[in-house]
């Protein structure tokens, strides 16, 4: 058999202490992609309902801009050049 060999108490806790700071690490980035895909899944499911909640205001204001503090909004219109303008609200 083998001879064994130690290294030091100081230098086992040196290296023991650099390896639960490493999983810690790993363990922070593996939460980290957990989050991030949580994240993405919501955000992927949020996408749709802005996009359907857009279409019902456009179809009962038309296209508009909307100011997100007040709710006020302007209409958008197009010039005859095909061009984008905003058309203020009545006050």
């Amino acid at each position: 058999m083998a001879e064994s060999f130690k290294i030091t108490e100081e230098e086992l806790k040196v290296v023991q202490e650099q390896q639960v700071n490493y999983q810690k690490i790993i363990e922070q980035l593996g939460l980290s992609d957990v989050r991030k895909h949580t994240l993405l899944s919501q955000l992927d499911l949020l996408l749709p309902k802005i996009e359907e909640n857009k279409q019902a205001l456009e179809e009962k204001y038309g296209s508009i801009n909307i100011n997100i503090q007040t709710g006020e909004y302007t209409e958008i219109e197009k010039d005859d050049d095909g061009e984008t303008a905003v058309v203020k609200a009545e006050d």
